[in-house]
């Protein structure tokens, strides 16, 4: 069995577009905005053997915002540029009571299974209460990239942190465990 870290897309890997204190996702590969770290931090964690894999909630897709091609697209160009081996897309709404949405751990346990990945030492960043849940219901460790967002935690992170590049030097530094 692998490890894995888990990725939220919009916040942590592009910079999400933030109205009122609310993040929301890009519409276009135009609004895609990269986040400067990524590529090297990324980097650090592909040479140390963890699988890499992007969960994202993508509600618009489900409320008509936004075609689902059009998330696709984002994703296929996040793929060309940073080391992902695998996309994981929820296209529902919160009504829709799937199990994939976070901060249901579905997308995660689901990953798991394709890619034989032990999820007690595998790890788990977002940047908003949703995504610390998710990770914690499928037993990662959780990482929490504050972005001061104008939403409150309801769960706690195993640590909060300012940027990716924190994120990933922690997680280096964890002995590997099982919860």
């Amino acid at each position: 069995m692998t490890r894995a870290v888990f990725l939220d897309r919009d916040g942590v890997l592009n910079e999400a577009i933030v109205r009122d204190g609310h993040p929301y996702s890009p519409e276009t590969i135009e609004d895609l905005a990269i986040v400067p770290d990524a590529v090297e931090a990324l980097g650090k964690l592909h040479s140390h053997q963890f699988q890499l894999i992007v969960v994202t909630n993508q509600p618009d897709i489900a409320r008509g915002k936004i075609a689902r091609e059009q998330v696709m697209q984002i994703n296929r160009h996040i793929c060309s540029v940073l080391p992902i081996d695998a996309v994981e897309v929820c296209e529902h709404d919160d009504a829709d009571r799937c199990d994939c949405r976070k901060p249901k751990p579905g997308m995660l346990i689901r990953a798991a299974e394709r890619g034989k990945i032990k999820l007690s030492e595998s790890f788990m960043i977002g940047d908003r209460w949703r995504d610390v849940e998710a990770g914690r219901r499928a037993r990662c460790r959780t990482v929490l990239i504050d972005k001061g967002y104008s939403e409150g935690l309801q769960s706690q992170p195993d640590v909060v942190v300012n940027n990716l590049s924190e994120a990933i030097n922690w997680i280096l530094a964890q002995p590997q465990q099982t919860r």
